[in-house]
């Protein structure tokens, strides 16, 4: 999941060198922090969040088999 992350995020900035998942686990979640260049993190976000939320949604559905809740977090 780390990996599909990393892939689908250096797809969309200029710096994809700059690119880091980290996965934090918690009790019930998995939270996967998406590190990104500083010039870079409105190409990930997108207007209005959409390209958040739709990577979002790619995580959560690619992770419906495990009991865990998943999300992605993106820092700068």
């Amino acid at each position: 999941m780390e990996e599909l992350v990393g892939v689908i995020a250096k797809a969309l900035v200029d710096h994809p060198e700059d690119v880091a998942v980290r996965t934090v686990e918690k009790d019930h979640l998995i939270v996967y922090e998406l590190s990104v260049h500083p010039d870079d993190v409105g190409k990930v976000i997108g207007k209005q969040g959409r390209i958040a939320k739709a990577l979002r949604t790619v995580v959560t559905s690619a992770a419906v088999k495990s009991d865990k809740r998943v999300t992605v977090d993106i820092l700068s």
